[in-house]
């Protein structure tokens, strides 16, 4: 659904109006109201103001205050609303001819980061795109976990996923909780936390104790370490999103890169993809 931007005021939307909401967005980020003025060139006392309903803050302002507590660009449609104004940023379809040359540009630079798995999620973590190195990576797991949208946690923690492979699971699952977990409280999203609670009710396997990497585990970063093809493949993992982002669904993409945390990882991927 597209949203057209403007500065026209509309009726506001039922709720607990958008100084509450400001106030939760500011207590969240652990900022006083001084310090927020500080950083909106604003005055504590208009901040408090607007908290309370006692002053209806401008267009304007709304984005201000959003821009400084880093407010997710969706829930910034959100608090224009509940302010009384039209939503100022659109979602647009990711198959909408409009995204054409974003999509193209993504697949151009997953497919350049090869032989090294990447791949590229949305807001839910369900896969929009993937390079070779990914496909190598999945080799073997079920149909069902694969199509028709994959989602990239439960490929990861699905006892029929990655799971098993993963030699050290544990570590790389309290990651990967932890990681939506802070999602959770950042977009207050209803379907990641229905993922959450799905992923992290999956039963972790009983292991052999792991067998010592080929060399050492670099401590910069926890590593992803996977079997494939009798091998041990040991990832650092590195997130990416988008600059200033315009609009909901560009704002909501994230590009995960996996690169190898040992030599022996890359040589392996080199020989298998060369």
């Amino acid at each position: 659904m597209t949203v057209a931007a403007s500065a026209r005021p509309v009726s506001p939307v039922a709720g607990p109006g958008v100084g509450p909401l400001l106030r939760s967005w500011r207590e969240r980020r652990r900022i006083s109201q001084l310090e927020l003025a500080l950083r909106a060139d604003s005055s504590a006392r208009h901040i408090s103001f607007i908290e309370t309903g006692r002053s209806r803050p401008s267009e304007e302002m709304v984005l201000r205050l959003a821009e400084r507590l880093q407010v997710p660009v969706r829930e910034r449609n959100a608090l224009l609303l509940a302010a009384g104004y039209a939503p100022r940023y659109p979602e647009t379809p990711l198959d909408d001819p409009a995204l054409d040359a974003l999509r193209d540009g993504l697949e151009r630079l997953i497919r350049g980061y090869e032989p090294y798995p990447a791949l590229v999620v949305d807001a839910g973590y369900t896969v929009v795109a993937a390079n070779r190195g990914i496909a190598l990576l999945l080799e073997g797991v079920p149909e069902k976990l694969l199509a028709p949208a994959p989602n990239a946690m439960r490929l990861a923690l699905h006892p029929e996923g990655l799971a098993p492979r993963i030699r050290n699971l544990r570590q790389w699952r309290g990651h990967l909780l932890a990681q939506m977990e802070r999602e959770i409280a950042l977009h207050r999203s209803e379907r990641l936390r229905a993922l959450y609670e799905e992923v992290a009710a999956y039963p972790v396997p009983e292991r052999e104790p792991e067998a010592e990497p080929a060399e050492p585990v670099p401590h910069f970063a926890l590593p992803l370490r996977v079997e494939h093809a009798g091998r041990v493949l040991s990832f650092v993992s590195s997130i990416s999103t988008f600059n200033t982002p315009m609009d909901i669904t560009v704002a909501e993409l994230a590009i995960e890169t996996f690169l190898p945390a040992d030599r022996a990882t890359a040589d392996h991927l080199r020989a298998l993809t060369g």
